[in-house]
């Protein structure tokens, strides 16, 4: 996709969408209800602090990328804010879950994806998560919007993530990386080592005949 959108614009974008979902008596939010939504705890990687001058900074921009609308209440003091996504890029239900989560959670893989898109959109089957991130990665229309990422060392699952902040800096942590050779370098040790014991236990036990049989013969 053409825009890239700063971490303070994702993670506004992805407060809107999914509060649109999760508390819709309370949508379109506030000002203030927007940046609690942006600094809370919880389904949140990684936890924001936002000042309200760094959020006002991202609807404005969001909103000259007509990816945000600000509303006026009927008494006209309170704005409120929704975003645009669906009619921008026409994505289902299901893609906007996954959208959601992707933006306010970073990298996931499939089966993270189904368990915290729960409030979101219930999935039946990770086949069915998995047929909605195909559709999110196709060059159709304006996308694609997620990218599939390559598996880093001492991971069993690759994770997807968006592309609305850009293609992702494949960046590896060397600890990480160092930790798991490491660890599959003492494993390698460790199972030499048993080895090792298991046959001077045997050549214990084979020393043992031969000495019995030794002196069965004198």
């Amino acid at each position: 996709m053409d825009m890239v959108l700063s971490p303070v614009e994702v993670r506004v974008l992805g407060a809107l969408m999914e509060k649109e979902v999760t508390t819709p008596e309370y949508y379109p939010l506030s000002l203030n209800a927007l940046i609690n939504a942006c600094n809370q705890k919880s389904n949140r990687d990684p936890v924001m602090n936002l000042e309200e001058s760094e959020v006002v900074r991202a609807i404005e921009s969001l909103r000259e990328k007509k990816m945000v609308w600000q509303l006026s209440t009927a008494s006209g003091r309170v704005p409120k804010f929704e975003h645009n996504i669906r009619s921008l890029f026409s994505f289902s239900e299901q893609e906007s879950a996954v959208l959601s989560v992707l933006l306010l959670r970073g990298p996931q893989t499939v089966g993270e994806i189904k368990n915290r898109t729960e409030r979101l959109y219930r999935f039946d089957s990770l086949d069915e998560v998995e047929e909605n991130i195909k559709k999110l990665q196709s060059d159709d229309d304006s996308g694609p919007f997620i990218v599939e990422l390559p598996r880093q060392p001492g991971q069993k699952e690759n994770r997807y993530m968006h592309l609305f902040s850009g293609e992702p800096k494949i960046e590896y942590d060397v600890q990480e990386m160092a930790g798991a050779v490491s660890g599959n370098r003492n494993s390698r040790i460790d199972d030499l080592e048993n080895d090792v014991k298991m046959l001077k236990e045997e050549l214990a036990e084979l020393r043992t005949v031969v000495e019995d049989l030794r002196r069965y013969i004198e």
